[in-house]
C-alpha cells in the first residue's frame, strides 16, 4: 500500500470516529432530556434538548438513530438541518412550557409526513394560542387530511370556521365527521354552535336536544338550546332549558336571567319573568370598587391632558359610585371656576363640597385649607354678583 492510500484511510477512520463520538454525545443529551421529561421536569429537559439541537446543527448531523427513532424510515430532505427526532422532542418540550412561538418555528417547515400526530396538534394549537386563526385553520385542516377521525380537532376547526364568519364551512367540516360518528359530543356541540351562528335555529335546536339526550346537560348546552327554541317559537321548551341553565349558573348569569324573563312574560309567567329581569339588572350592575378606580383615574388623565370638560364628566361619573368623595366635588368646582369659566356650576359644586366637608369631625389640615379656599371663592363670587 502506498503512502497516499494509507493516509487517506487514516483520514476516513478519523472522520468516522469523530462522527461516532458526535452521535454518542447527541444520544446522551437526548436520553438525559427524555429522563427529565418522564419526571415532568420540562425546565431541565429543555436544556439538554436545546444542547442536542445546537450541537446537531453546528456539526451538520441530519440523521440520528435511537431505539424509538421513527425518522430513519423517512427520506432525508435538505430542510432538515438537525435530526427530526431532536427537533420534535425540543418542540414538544417548548409546547409543554407554553412557548408557542418557538414551537411553531420548530415545526412549521417540516415535511408533513415527518410530523407525528402530536406534532401536528402542537403546531395547530400553537397558532391558535397565539391568536393566528388563519394559520390554525390551515394546519388543523392539514392534520385532518392525515387523521380524519380526530374529533377534537374537527370540533375546534368547526368552531374556528364559524367564528371567522364561515359557519357553512364549519357545518360541512362537522357533518363530514358525523357521517362516520354521530355520537361525539365535542363535534356535536361544535356543529350546534355553527348552526346557531349561521342562524339556522331549527337545526341548532335539534342538535342541542340531541346533546341533552346524550347527557350533555352543561350550562352552555342548556342556555344555547333555550335561545334556539325561543327563536323557533317553542317557548315551553325554551322555558325548560333556560330555567335549568339559570339554576346551573347558581343564578349568576345575567344574559340567561334576561332571556328567561322574556320567555316567562311571553308565556304569561309574569311574576317569575319580572323577578328574572330584576335579577338580570342586579347582575349587570358594574363593580363599584372597580368603577370608582376607573372613573377617578379617567378624570385625572383627562385633566392632565387639558381635556377639562371630559375630566369633569369623568369625575361626575365617579360621584355616582363614590358620592361622599369631598375631594372630587372640590376638583369639579375648581375646574368649573378656573378653567371652564362656569361660575354657576362652580358655586353649586363648591357648596356641595362644603356641605360634606363640614360634617367631618376631625378634618385634616389639607381639608381645612381646601374649605378655606372654597369659602373665600364663594364669598368673592357672591359679593361680585351684587
Amino acid at each position: 500500500m502506498n503512502r497516499l492510500s494509507f493516509m487517506f484511510i487514516l483520514a476516513l477512520l478519523a472522520v468516522s470516529a469523530a462522527r461516532g463520538e458526535a452521535l454518542d454525545s447527541l444520544a446522551l443529551l437526548v436520553q438525559r432530556g427524555d429522563s427529565l421529561m418522564l419526571q415532568y421536569n420540562t425546565f431541565g429537559a429543555l436544556k439538554y434538548y436545546q444542547q442536542a439541537y445546537n450541537q446537531a446543527q453546528a456539526q451538520g448531523v441530519t440523521r440520528f438513530s435511537m431505539d424509538a427513532d421513527f425518522s430513519m424510515s423517512k427520506p432525508y430532505v435538505p430542510e432538515d438541518r438537525v435530526p427530526r427526532q431532536i427537533r420534535l422532542k425540543l418542540a414538544d418540550c417548548q409546547y409543554k412550557r407554553a412557548n408557542y412561538r418557538q414551537t411553531t418555528e420548530l415545526l412549521k417547515n417540516m415535511p408533513e409526513d415527518s410530523l407525528t400526530h402530536d406534532a401536528f396538534r402542537q403546531l395547530a394549537n400553537s397558532y391558535r394560542q397565539q391568536g393566528d386563526v388563519d394559520s390554525y385553520m390551515y394546519w388543523a385542516s392539514r392534520l385532518l387530511e392525515h387523521y380524519p377521525m380526530d374529533g377534537e380537532v374537527v370540533a375546534g376547526l368547526t368552531i374556528a370556521y364559524a367564528r371567522s364568519d364561515q359557519p357553512q364551512k364549519g357545518i360541512i367540516c362537522g357533518l363530514k365527521y358525523s357521517l362516520k360518528d354521530s355520537t361525539n359530543i365535542l363535534v356535536n356541540r361544535a356543529l350546534a354552535d355553527a348552526w346557531f351562528m349561521n342562524r339556522d335555529f331549527t337545526a341548532a335546536a335539534m342538535m342541542y336536544d340531541h346533546l341533552l339526550e346524550q347527557g350533555d346537560s352543561t350550562f352552555n348546552t342548556l342556555y344555547s338550546a333555550g335561545m334556539s327554541h325561543s327563536q323557533t317559537g317553542n317557548l315551553e321548551r325554551a322555558y325548560d332549558c333556560l330555567s335549568r341553565a339559570l339554576l346551573l349558573s347558581q343564578m349568576q348569569h345575567a344574559g340567561c336571567a334576561y332571556r328567561l324573563g322574556v320567555v316567562c312574560i311571553d308565556t304569561q309567567r309574569y311574576e317569575e319573568g319580572l323577578k328574572a329581569h330584576e335579577l338580570a339588572l342586579e347582575l349587570l350592575k358594574p363593580d363599584t370598587t372597580t368603577m370608582k378606580a376607573i372613573t377617578l383615574s379617567q378624570g385625572e388623565g383627562y385633566y392632565l391632558t387639558h381635556r377639562y370638560p371630559e375630566a369633569v364628566n369623568a369625575w361626575k361619573r365617579h360621584l355616582d359610585y363614590n358620592p361622599s368623595s369631598v375631594a372630587t366635588y372640590y376638583n369639579i368646582a375648581n375646574a368649573y371656576y378656573y378653567l371652564l369659566k362656569d361660575d354657576e356650576q362652580a358655586e353649586r359644586y363648591y357648596q356641595h363640597f362644603l356641605d360634606l366637608a363640614r360634617r367631618e369631625q376631625n378634618p385634616t389640615p389639607q381639608l381645612t385649607e381646601m374649605m378655606g379656599k372654597a369659602e373665600e371663592t364663594l364669598k368673592y363670587y357672591r359679593t361680585s354678583r351684587r
